[in-house]
């Protein structure tokens, strides 16, 4: 029953744990310009317990006090019949007991392989909404995502290609000739244009402003074992500016006025008989039929178990998720318990008969018990007090990393017992190495060179 409750109180922690990690912002809060931060999991923390555990019960000694005599001269008995006690030692057995000294733990993976990723609280939530019981899943049990295509139809629609319209003809005007002596051309005053006058300037024009963007990191501490990958930069993008030529009004465009006068001849003209007329004349709409495909039904998604049938149709997306148990970590102690107490048994002496001196009884024989105390050993036990957990963290980047601070670290890492190689200021595979078992024995965030893991080390930036 306790093994249950433990195992029931991990899984609540764990499904915690997640949740803290979807809290996280998508970008680190309070940034000021050329910081890189990451997204790293803070592993869990464990403590050591020491248990006093009982390996040998208490238990009674038993010691016998011989009865006192006197000594009288009597032809009598000379010694009555008496009854010795005789002390019979407790008997023990040895008893094996096995001790937990690491509960077991469960965990959602993308699969039932040994260190495979963790599913990240997104998916998990997903199938939780298509509904997947998660808290009540069996461990080594799997479930798989399927889906099935949206579908598709044909409709045949009547559209117009081209509207109702009209026609319209128009029948020209009737004139007839008669001779007229006619202005021509009124006295007119003609305006000359005198063309604007203008200069080339040059003038600094702004293109864009001064801003700060966040972009995604690509510093190569990312290859260290743990990464989430998830590293943002705060970078300061200067304003830009273009230096451009443009011509501006020196003087204005204006005109000058010069005085025509009329003209006049006699000339034949038309006279109009009968003015223009239009015929307007409609013109039908033109239709034709298409083809148009339009959605039938969107695609569906569902969860199923890792081996149930699945519906036809339905094809897998790639998305698994595992749930693992690893088992609880116990020893084993052997203990000595008492199977019968100490006890006494009495043994009967017979009386001897003889004329001298004899022992007459002054006090009878009696038993002492000793309690002997129980004994005990001392267990140590691994017990977790802090989950793991996702959080941002300032690291470093291409944007504020040198030679000099890698070669730092390096020099740091060497002296604290952690070999990293020759101090050279490159980020190699040993320096990686180095750097992980550092931040794990020291309990510090994993998947990237964090200013926490810096401090460790002794390095001020």
């Amino acid at each position: 029953m306790l093994g249950k409750i433990v195992t029931i109180a991990s899984a609540m922690i764990l499904m915690a744990s997640f949740a803290n990690g979807a809290d996280l912002s998508p970008v680190p809060e309070n940034a000021k310009p050329g910081e890189c931060y990451a997204k790293v999991l803070l592993p869990a923390k464990y403590e050591k317990l020491t248990e006093k555990v009982l390996v040998k019960e208490a238990s009674e000694k038993i010691k016998v006090v011989p009865p006192k005599l006197e000594w009288v001269e009597e032809k009598i008995e000379i010694k009555p019949e008496v009854k010795e006690i005789v002390p019979v030692p407790p008997k023990f057995k040895k008893v094996t007991e096995t001790i937990t000294i690491k509960p077991a733990e469960k965990k959602w993976t993308t699969s039932l392989k040994k260190n495979s990723a963790p599913v990240s609280p997104e998916i998990l939530n997903g199938a939780k909404a298509a509904g997947v019981n998660i808290e009540a899943v069996e461990p080594n049990t799997c479930y798989r995502e399927y889906y099935t295509p949206a579908r598709y139809k044909s409709i045949t629609e009547e559209v117009v290609i081209k509207e109702e319209s009209e026609k319209i003809e128009v029948v020209p005007p009737k004139f007839e000739w008669v001779e007229k002596k006619v202005m021509v051309r009124p006295p007119i005053k003609k305006l000359v244009p005198v063309p604007a006058k203008y200069e080339i300037v040059k003038e600094k024009v702004l293109v864009e402003p001064e801003k700060t963007v966040w972009k995604k990191g690509t510093d190569p501490a990312q290859k260290i074992a743990g990464a989430t990958g998830d590293i943002m930069c705060l970078v300061k993008i200067p304003a830009r500016y273009k230096i451009i030529k443009k011509r501006v009004l020196k003087s204005p465009a204006t005109t000058k006025v010069v005085e025509i006068p009329a003209e006049y001849k006699t000339i034949k003209v038309k006279k109009l008989v009968q003015p223009a007329q239009v015929k307007k004349i409609k013109v039908p709409a033109v239709r034709k039929k298409i083809t148009k495909t339009v959605l039938d039904a969107p695609p569906s998604f569902v969860w199923k178990k890792a081996g149930e049938p699945v519906g036809k149709g339905f094809s897998f997306t790639g998305h698994q998720i595992c749930l693992v148990e690893t088992p609880p970590k116990a020893i084993k102690i052997t203990k000595t318990v008492v199977e019968t107490p100490a006890s006494t048994k009495e043994v009967v002496v017979p009386a001897e008969f003889k004329t001298m001196k004899v022992a007459k009884i002054v006090e009878p024989a009696k038993e002492i018990k000793i309690p002997v105390p129980a004994q005990y050993t001392t267990v140590t036990k691994l017990v977790k007090v802090a989950e793991p957990t996702m959080r941002w963290q300032r690291i470093l980047c291409k944007t504020n990393m040198s030679a000099d601070i890698i070669a730092a670290i390096q020099d740091a890492l060497n002296k604290k017992g952690y070999n990293a190689g020759k101090v050279d200021g490159k980020l190699g595979r040993q320096t990686y190495a180095a750097l992980e078992r550092f931040q794990k024995d020291k309990g510090l965030a994993t998947g990237g060179i964090t200013y926490e893991t810096l401090k460790a080390l002794g390095i001020n930036m």
